[in-house]
C-alpha cells in the first residue's frame, strides 16, 4: 500500500510539472508577436493551443492586438508629464542665476564708476578708437574692432575643438585653470579694490590678501575638482559677472552693440551648421559619453558627479565586460544539457524549495504579469537627475549681463531701458528653452534673447525714453 502511495504521489506530482510548463509557455509565446510558425512547436505548440482556448482572449497563441499600444500609450503620457514637470522646473532654475548674473552687474555699474568712466585704455583686440570726428570713421572702426573680436573667438574655439577631438585634455584644462586663475585672483582683486574704494571701506593688504586668496582657492576647488553645488554655481556666476563687467569697461559702445549683434549669428550657426565648432564638440562629447567641462557650462544639477566621482566606473565596467568572456567560449566549448534538469540556471531544488518557503508559492498570471509591463522602469536618481538637468554655457551669462550692463551704462541708460533689456533677455531664454524641449537637442541660447535685448534696447531709448520725459515735463499722468 506504502508503494502503491508513493506512485500515485509521483504520477500526480508529474502531472503538475508537465502541466506547469504549458501553462507558463502559453503566456510566453503571446508576448512575443508572431515570432514563431504555428507548426514549429510540436507537442508544446499544441499544448499552448489547448490552453488559449481554455483563457478565452488569446486564440492559437496569438495575442491580443490592443495591449500592447496601451503600454506605449501609457509610456508617451508618462514622458510628457515628466517632460513638462521637469521644463517648468529647468527654467526656473536657470532663469534664477542668470537674474543674479546681470542684477550684480547692474548694481555694480551703477554703484561703482570705476566700470563707466572712459579713461581711455582699450582691449588689444579693439585697436581702433571711436573718438573720431565723423560718424562714418566711428562706424568703420566699430566694424574693424568687431571683426578683429569675433576672429578671436572662432580661432579660440577651433582650437579648443581640436584639442578636445585629439583628446589633448591636459592642455584644455591648464587652459581652463589659467583662465579661471585670472579671474578669481587678479580680476577679483581689481573688484574688491574699487568696492571698497567707492564706499570708503579701509582695509590693508594684508587682511586683502587673505580674502582674495581663500576666495580663489575655494573657486578654484569648487570649479575644476568638487564641491558643493550651489557653491560652484555661485562661483561660475561671478566669474561671468567679472567678465562681463570687463567686456564694459574695456570695449567702446558701437564695437560692444555690434559684437553683441554678430556673436549671436555666430552662436546660431556654430550650433546648428553640420560642421559648426560648437555642435562638432557637442556631439564628440556625447559619442565619448563625457561631459564637457564644468569650467565652460552652468549646470542646474552636478556635473563633477559624472566628471570626477565616476572616474573609476569605466575601470569598473571593463573588468566586467571582461570576466564574461571566458564564460562565454566555455559556453561555446561544452555540450548542450542531455536533460532539463541539468540546465537549471542555478535554481536548484533546494533553492526553489527555501524562496517557496520564505514567500510561498509564486504563480505568474496574466494580470500580474500586464502590471509589471505597466509599470515604469526603475533608473538610478543620480542619472535621471543629470539627463534631466539643463546646462548652459558661460560665455551666454557674460553676454546676457553685458547688454544690460551697457543698456545701464549708456548715456542715457534710464531703469526703463535696463529693465526692458532685462525682461526681453528673460522672455529670449524662455522660448529657447520651449524649443530646446520640442527639438530635444542642443540649441544656441544667444540668437533669441540677444535680438529681444537690442530690440527692446533701442526701442526703449529711442522711442518710449522720450515719451515718458515729455510725459514727466508737461506733468502728464498715464
Amino acid at each position: 500500500m506504502a508503494n502503491n502511495a508513493e506512485d500515485i504521489e509521483n504520477n500526480m506530482e508529474q502531472q503538475e510539472t508537465n502541466t506547469a510548463p504549458a501553462s507558463t509557455q502559453q503566456p510566453q509565446e503571446a508576448g512575443v508577436t508572431r515570432a514563431r510558425s504555428r507548426g514549429g512547436s510540436g507537442a508544446g505548440g499544441d499544448g499552448g493551443g489547448g490552453g488559449g482556448g481554455g483563457s478565452g482572449p488569446e486564440q492559437n497563441g496569438q495575442p491580443p492586438a490592443a495591449r500592447p499600444p496601451r503600454v506605449v500609450e501609457t509610456e508617451e503620457d508618462e514622458d510628457e508629464e515628466l517632460t513638462l514637470k521637469y521644463g517648468a522646473k529647468h527654467v526656473i532654475m536657470l532663469f534664477v542665476p542668470v537674474t543674479l548674473c546681470m542684477v550684480v552687474v547692474v548694481a555694480t555699474i551703477k554703484s561703482v564708476s570705476f566700470y563707466t568712466q572712459n579713461d581711455g585704455q582699450r582691449l588689444i583686440y579693439t585697436p581702433f578708437p571711436e573718438d573720431t570726428d565723423t560718424v562714418a570713421q566711428r562706424a568703420l572702426n566699430s566694424i574693424l574692432n568687431a571683426t578683429i573680436m569675433i576672429t578671436v573667438i572662432i580661432v579660440m574655439t577651433l582650437v579648443l575643438v581640436l584639442l578636445y577631438k585629439y583628446r589633448c585634455y591636459k592642455v584644455i584644462q591648464g587652459w581652463l585653470f589659467l583662465s579661471s586663475l585670472l579671474l578669481l585672483f587678479f580680476f577679483s582683486y581689481i573688484y574688491l579694490k574699487e568696492v571698497f574704494k567707492t564706499y570708503n571701506v579701509a582695509m590693508d593688504y594684508f587682511t586683502l590678501a587673505i580674502i582674495i586668496w581663500n576666495f580663489g582657492v575655494v573657486g578654484m576647488m569648487c570649479i575644476h575638482w568638487k564641491g558643493p553645488l550651489r557653491l560652484q554655481q555661485a562661483y561660475l556666476i561671478m566669474i561671468s559677472a567679472l567678465m562681463a563687467l570687463v567686456f564694459i569697461k574695456y570695449l567702446p559702445e558701437w564695437t560692444a552693440w555690434l559684437i553683441l549683434a554678430v556673436i549671436s549669428v555666430y552662436d546660431l550657426l556654430a550650433v546648428l551648421c553640420p560642421k559648426g565648432p560648437l555642435r562638432i564638440l557637442v556631439e564628440t562629447a556625447q559619442e565619448r559619453n563625457e561631459p564637457i567641462f564644468p569650467a565652460l557650462i552652468y549646470s542646474s544639477t552636478m556635473v563633477w558627479l559624472v566628471n570626477m566621482a565616476d572616474t573609476d566606473r569605466p575601470k569598473r565596467n571593463s573588468t566586467e565586460a571582461a570576466s564574461p568572456q571566458p564564460e562565454t567560449q566555455e559556453a561555446v566549448a561544452s555540450p548542450a544539457p542531455s536533460s532539463p534538469s541539468q540546465d537549471d540556471g542555478g535554481f536548484t531544488s533546494s533553492w526553489v524549495s527555501h524562496q517557496e518557503h520564505q514567500l510561498g508559492t509564486l504563480q505568474s498570471t496574466e494580470d500580474s504579469r500586464r502590471e509589471i509591463q505597466q509599470m515604469p522602469s526603475a533608473r538610478p536618481v543620480d542619472d535621471d537627475d543629470e539627463e534631466r538637468g539643463v546646462k548652459l554655457g558661460l560665455g551666454d551669462f557674460i553676454f546676457y549681463s553685458m547688454l544690460v550692463g551697457k543698456a545701464s551704462a549708456a548715456a542715457s541708460g534710464d531703469w526703463n531701458t535696463t529693465l526692458a533689456c532685462f525682461v526681453a533677455i528673460l522672455i529670449g531664454l524662455c522660448l529657447t528653452l520651449l524649443l530646446l524641449a520640442i527639438f530635444k537637442k542642443a540649441l544656441p541660447a544667444l540668437p533669441i534673447s540677444i535680438f529681444f535685448g537690442l530690440v527692446f534696447y533701442f526701442a526703449t531709448d529711442n522711442l518710449v525714453r522720450p515719451f515718458m520725459d515729455k510725459l514727466a515735463l508737461h506733468q502728464f499722468y498715464i
